[in-house]
């Protein structure tokens, strides 16, 4: 006996689909709705209100009244007698040689004699054409009682501002809409840093709590501003709080057990003295904790976007063969990421590293020091929270897809193996995998997976 078969219009979905896709958003919802609410509540209760207290540290670049700082352009440069000299000279000392940088100054004027330091000779050194800012001191001394000109530090401003156009370039071209949105929420992510956590931490505020709320609002953001709002979004936001959690509670954890003061820093020195209402072991707990958002957020988007798929390519695939296919990614990823995690925490410390080489000590002793048990600590904690959120996410991201593609006709409307699917939802077809293979048969290459969509881009074409 005949009867007619009605078909979806390409690219709609069946209802049966379009019902679990509405129970899954619900229950993503239901969780993820309160958490933005106490996240904005707690932002509004801990919003720093401006006032400093007793913080005051002197600006390096503030000046006395008769001293400028000037910008200018080199013209040349070479060793000659530095200017500094000047007084032991003329007492009958020895004349020092240094480097000496002919500046022409940005306004105006002739080129004049700026000294360079010691450590910027030696490490870069500077030469005709480069752009320096320099310290005026002739309106308060003359060359006869000392350096009238004095290097402070090279104007970066072009070279910056050009590799930053370049960047967002390749991320447009590259990623399109996508990827101009990801740096729009990354300009939104520091603003968050900026007028939150900073202030916040910089007024006394708990670090802890400054730092989780602070890195959830920025997650929220960054992530559906990226990615839009969809199921699979949501399923990494939750795998990314998961991680963000475990990593705080490492980081609060280690930052007192491992004896984290900050102190070998010159800049975390410089706070200790300002001010004893700054807490510096919560700011190392705080940096501790939005150091790893970056990676965790990589990790727990690619592995949603894993699950979803490979869904796609088996929707048959039971969830027990999604999950395992899934983690096999996910391992691979946790893998790499690792070691992009310590390499390049091991690039930002390669002169401390240097300095701990030529101590000639223990390798157990130097990764101990306080030099380096901060960076060590930092790997270990976002480590870990990394790939406890692999298998969460993974989980989350199995059961929301199996949600979303349930099909609750009944067993005797559920179409024959083969047969056209009166709902829609068509049978996967592979190279080498025919239609009748059982749930949860997966395509083990790339060129099946090719073969496998080709066909099934010939059949929606066809249809």
């Amino acid at each position: 006996m005949g009867h007619a078969h009605s078909h979806p219009e390409p690219g709609k979905l069946s209802a049966p689909a379009r019902a679990g896709r509405r129970r899954a958003n619900v229950l993503l919802t239901a969780v993820l709705v309160p958490l933005a609410v106490l996240t904005v509540l707690a932002m509004a209760l801990m919003w720093p209100g401006g006032d400093r207290g007793d913080v005051q540290i002197s600006n390096p670049y503030a000046t006395a009244p008769g001293v400028d700082f000037v910008t200018g352009t080199v013209q040349q440069a070479g060793t000659e007698d530095c200017p500094s000299s000047a007084p032991a000279a003329a007492a009958g000392g020895q004349i020092q040689q240094c480097l000496v940088a002919r500046t022409l100054p940005d306004g105006g004027g002739a080129a004049v004699p700026v000294e360079i330091t010691p450590e910027i000779a030696k490490s870069h050194g500077v030469e005709a054409g480069d752009r320096i800012r320099y310290l005026d001191l002739s309106g308060v001394m003359d060359a006869r009682t000392g350096a009238a000109y004095v290097f402070v530090d090279f104007v970066r401003t072009v070279p910056v501002a050009l590799l930053a156009v370049l960047y967002a370039v390749v991320v447009i071209a590259v990623a399109r809409w996508r990827g101009l949105r990801a740096i729009i929420g990354l300009v939104g992510a520091y603003a968050i840093l900026a007028t939150f956590v900073l202030p916040a931490l910089l007024e006394g505020r708990p670090a802890l709590p400054v730092a989780l709320v602070g890195s959830v609002a920025i997650m929220f953001g960054v992530l559906y501003f990226a990615h839009g709002f969809s199921a699979r979004t949501s399923t990494a936001l939750l795998g990314t709080l998961f991680g963000l959690g475990i990593t705080a509670l490492l980081a609060a954890w280690s930052t007192g057990s491992a004896y984290l003061t900050g102190a070998g820093d010159e800049n975390t020195y410089q706070l200790i003295n300002a001010s004893d209402q700054l807490s510096i072991s919560g700011m190392i707990t705080c940096g501790l904790v939005i150091s790893g958002l970056g990676v965790l957020n990589d990790v727990t988007i690619t592995q949603s976007s894993a699950v979803w798929e490979l869904h796609e390519l088996a929707p048959h695939t039971s969830a027990r063969s999604l999950f395992a296919s899934a983690m096999r990614i996910g391992r691979d990823h946790i893998a790499s990421t690792v070691y992009t995690i310590a390499f390049a925490y091991a690039g930002a410390a390669l002169p401390v590293l240097i300095l701990v080489l030529l101590y000639d000590r223990p390798l157990l002793d130097a990764l101990t020091t306080g030099q380096l048990a901060e960076e060590v600590v930092r790997t270990l904690a976002g480590s870990i929270g990394l790939v406890l959120a692999v298998p969460v996410t993974t989980a989350v991201a199995v059961l929301v897809v199996k949600a979303t593609a349930r099909d609750d006709r009944p067993e005797g409307a559920r179409p024959e193996p083969g047969a056209p699917d009166p709902g829609g939802t068509a049978q996967p077809v592979y190279a080498g995998v025919p239609d009748t293979a059982p749930p949860g048969t997966v395509p083990e290459s790339r060129r099946a997976r090719r073969q496998a969509d080709g066909m099934r881009a010939r059949r929606r074409s066809a249809e």
